[in-house]
């Protein structure tokens, strides 16, 4: 299909400026999300009010409130609610340095951390001292604190050293825990659509409100090295309404690769001279012209419309599309298919990107595309004092044959992206199969003779739910889980590098308006929309668990 460039705005559409046809129809087109959706006040990751349209919320169970009280409102009596302000997982120049600055965002004073059992726990780990913490204090923790000092000669404030393990640069979480109750997960990643100048380019990330798991909370810090200690600080000063929103792969010469962005801003965004990377092939495009018209979209044909050929392989990768001005930026992670990839808003507030149902170019896209195999039920943030004080979740095959989980065309199983798991070249799951996933080591409980056959013979688990064991955690507070196929492979041995078909994901939440009764009191996220990928709330109900059921 060789599309040329077109510029659409609600039922108007102008094809390379040379004719123009419009409906009766004067309204204007639809955008990504819309803001007539009344909205409720839910809590973010950080302990923050933040606004949820109504409509994503299921009705309320009996396990308990479904409003969560922000830290706006937390008395000087109740329990600190922790949150992380500032991270550098990515130092510039080769730097190894890494940090975290975090706070107290509401609740009490400490009088000894140590009493509160305040700790980092997730890709790094760190027990605070038996000092005092206030309220509005900005404390920093660090892997090197000679080379923080050095790094930062004028920093006052509070640093921490000694902090263990690493923030891989490709993503991963970091929990700040107080005796269990006011903690919060704070994500970070390399990969698209975070900020990549907080990869190795000087910046840090700053947190700016919202769900601290999800990238739309996050921004890079406007000045080199950021400003640790301090809180509160300025996010790189580049306002940018365009984004990336669906990519066709390249095909063969007759159906080659298109792009097409979409403008969420009220005013028309010139991107003349705007660059395209193309990180895989290392490659860099400038678009010739276009301009996307405010709530509307712009579709860039892959020969015509840059100053040489966008080629977008079918095994997937980063994409950038970067304007005039420093931080400047939209990106996709482009999954490998043979389909287009794109990104949509989720009622949440966040933004999900992935492998769409179906081409839409020029209009809103459509749903991501679910996989043969989905994620069915997640048991999140088990009561430890209840039925299942315990953590799991569970797979679900989708179709009439059994599916193996280990691809022999490059050697490598299906991985669960979240929780530190893989399938063997042994595993499958039987048409319309569940499996039962469980930690293989439980944190905050002991279970004496844990491991899958105490959960099948306690528990009631049926004879044919395969029990699987990972060494991950899933966040009490949320973060991404992706079920992902691998598609090809790159090089060998250790240089090996993969590229993964996705069936399913979601990027879950402990401030899901409805659903709060799965956070801490005793009922489980469950699968109720099949129609699309396990994004947003209104993919999950909340019930009592149904362990392997």
């Amino acid at each position: 299909m060789d599309i040329k460039k077109l510029i659409l705005t609600g039922s108007c559409v102008a094809a390379m400026g040379m004719f123009s046809a419009c409906s009766d129809d004067s309204a204007s087109a639809e955008p990504e999300s819309s803001s007539s959706v009344q909205m409720i006040t839910s809590v973010d990751d950080n302990g923050n009010e933040v606004l949820v349209p109504a409509s994503s919320a299921s009705a309320p169970t009996s396990a308990g409130s479904d409003v969560l009280v922000s830290s706006s409102a937390l008395s000087d009596k109740d329990e600190p609610q922790m949150a992380c302000s500032e991270i550098m997982y990515n130092a510039p120049d080769g730097s190894n340095l890494e940090w975290v600055e975090v706070y107290i965002a509401g609740g009490m004073d400490m009088d000894n951390m140590q009493d509160f059992l305040l700790h980092l726990s997730g890709d790094v780990s760190f027990d605070f001292p038996a000092e005092p913490l206030k309220k509005g204090e900005y404390v920093v923790v660090t892997n090197d604190i000679d080379k923080f000092k050095e790094t930062y000669p004028t920093f006052t404030g509070r640093v921490f050293g000694n902090m263990t393990g690493k923030m891989v640069n490709e993503g991963g979480v970091v929990n700040v825990k107080v005796r269990g109750e006011g903690d919060v997960t704070c994500a970070f990643s390399s990969e698209p659509p975070w900020p990549s100048l907080a990869d190795g380019k000087g910046r840090s990330l700053v947190y700016t409100g919202g769900i601290a798991a999800q990238s739309v909370s996050w921004c890079a810090s406007a000045v080199d090295y950021g400003v640790p200690g301090v809180g509160n600080d300025a996010c790189v000063d580049a306002v940018n309404t365009v984004r990336i929103n669906e990519v066709k792969p390249y095909d063969s010469d007759a159906d080659h690769s298109w792009m097409e962005l979409y403008n969420s801003g009220s005013e028309p965004v010139d991107v003349t001279g705007w660059r395209v990377r193309v990180k895989r092939r290392n490659d860099t495009l400038t678009i010739k012209s276009g301009v996307v018209p405010a709530g509307g979209y712009l579709v860039l044909d892959g020969v015509d419309d840059f100053d040489k050929e966008l080629v977008v392989a079918k095994t997937g990768g980063e994409i950038y599309l970067d304007g005039t001005v420093t931080g400047q930026e939209s990106s996709i992670w482009i999954p490998a298919s043979e389909g287009v990839s794109g990104t949509i808003d989720v009622a949440d507030g966040s933004i999900a990107q992935g492998p769409l149902a179906s081409a839409t170019p020029g209009e809103k896209n459509a749903a991501l595309k679910l996989g043969s195999v989905y994620i069915d039920e997640i048991h999140y943030h088990p009561d430890d004092k209840g039925a299942l004080p315990f953590e799991y979740m569970e797979l679900v095959n989708a179709t009439d044959a059994d599916i193996s989980l280990f691809s022999t065309t490059v050697n490598k199983g299906w991985k669960i992206e979240g929780i530190g798991f893989e399938f063997t070249s042994s595993s499958v799951i039987p048409a319309h199969g569940r499996i039962l996933l469980i930690p293989e080591n439980l944190e905050d409980i002991s279970i004496d003779n844990w491991g899958p056959e105490l959960v099948r013979t306690s528990y009631g688990v049926p004879a044919d739910v395969q029990i699987f064991t990972y060494t991950g955690k899933l966040s009490n507070r949320g973060e991404t889980i992706a079920v992902k196929e691998p598609f090809s492979k790159e090089g060998v041995g250790v240089d090996a590098k993969f590229f993964y078909t996705w069936h399913d994901a979601t990027l879950y939440s402990d401030a899901w308006a409805g659903l709060t009764s799965a956070d801490g009191m005793g009922y489980s996220l469950q699968r109720k929309d099949l129609t699309t990928m396990g994004y947003g709330p209104s993919a999950w109900t909340a019930a009592e668990p149904t362990l392997g059921k």
